[in-house]
């Protein structure tokens, strides 16, 4: 894996994640391609990082699941779960509250995943206690972009706020959720906008019939 003008700990975590990567999606897609999104995601992240350690870590969170949608444009892998993506404009709040409704009430039974026009550094910490109060864990979670490939797989993409700068594609089906944006505030005052995107999701879940767990 070509990387000369990156750290050397980088260097050789990213080969590292290339051949785990390579041996997940060994026999559908190509060295090439899986480099090409682990590079391409790591530079994504490095432009606004201001902590690198975890970068390579990040890099290959993200290009794994890049990897997944292109598998499933392609129609290379399959295997009839609806998909989600939830589209705000930082994704570190609305979004990623979402994403972890969705997850939590979903389980296996269907995919999520979230980005942002202009992704943040971190997750708001006020999101992070507002859904650690119900039982949901986003602490892990991490803001990242939206690429073609991902929005192309989706069967549904929720906007909120992210207006023109959301990606649209013919075919998909679209939803923009008026939501309140807990960027700058407190918990307080985010619990009511967590209760009203776990609503939505409800909906959401109900119109795709995948049951949610109560």
């Amino acid at each position: 894996m070509s990387t000369p003008d990156r750290p050397l700990d980088a260097r050789a975590a990213l080969r590292t994640a290339s051949r785990r990567l390579g041996e997940e999606f060994d026999g559908t897609f190509s060295t090439e391609t899986i480099e090409l999104f682990l590079e391409t995601s790591f530079d994504q992240f490095a432009g606004n990082a201001t902590v690198t350690t975890f970068l390579p870590l990040l890099a290959e969170r993200f290009a794994r699941q890049r990897l997944h949608a292109l598998a499933r444009v392609e129609g290379k892998t399959g295997d009839g779960r609806p998909t989600v993506l939830f589209l705000c404009v930082h994704n570190a709040g609305r979004s990623q509250m979402a994403l972890g409704w969705f997850t939590h009430l979903a389980g296996d039974r269907a995919v999520a995943w979230s980005g942002g026009s202009e992704p943040g550094s971190q997750v708001n910490p006020s999101a992070v206690a507002a859904m650690a109060e119900v039982g949901i864990d986003i602490s892990r979670e991490f803001p990242k972009p939206w690429t073609e490939e991902i929005v192309r797989a989706a069967d549904v993409v929720v906007t909120m706020g992210c207006g023109d700068a959301c990606p649209l594609f013919p075919g998909t089906r679209y939803e923009d959720w008026d939501l309140e944006d807990p960027a700058g505030q407190d918990v307080d005052a985010v619990r009511p906008i967590r209760d009203d995107i776990r609503t939505r999701v409800e909906a959401l879940l109900a119109s795709l019939d995948v049951p949610a767990t109560a």
